[in-house]
């Protein structure tokens, strides 16, 4: 390989590096997104506790939890394939599977939250 040919190899290199470091920042995007649909499906259950007949509000804070379910198991999908599709070369990657298991884990404790909303 000459000279110019090896620079652009390790352009090209560095970009796929990049782009490893942004699905990885995406994927953590995603994550508080969809805590934040967790933090609006409380704060209902919070100001609308009083309302009558409460399955409304619960039935309206259940539909964050879900939201937020659908995002963590896309976000995990998402992270996985963009990671199959990239060489890492100088940086090291967080594993595919535990961005999994972080999705895994909200979306155990978002089914929590659902829980609680309905028994309390």
């Amino acid at each position: 390989m000459n000279p110019k040919q090896e620079m652009a190899q390790e352009r090209t290199d560095w970009a796929e590096d990049r782009t490893i470091l942004a699905n990885e920042r995406t994927f953590a995007g995603w994550m508080r997104t969809g805590m934040a649909g967790l933090a609006v499906a409380i704060g209902l259950k919070a100001v609308f506790g009083a309302f009558e007949p409460t399955w409304v509000a619960k039935a309206v804070a259940t539909v964050f939890v879900v939201v937020a379910i659908i995002i963590f198991v896309s976000a995990a999908q998402q992270s996985r394939r963009a990671q199959q599709r990239i060489d890492s070369h100088i940086v090291k990657t967080q594993s595919s599977n535990r961005m999994t298991l972080v999705a895994a884990v909200l979306t155990i404790g978002s089914v929590g939250v659902a829980a609680v909303l309905w028994l309390l």
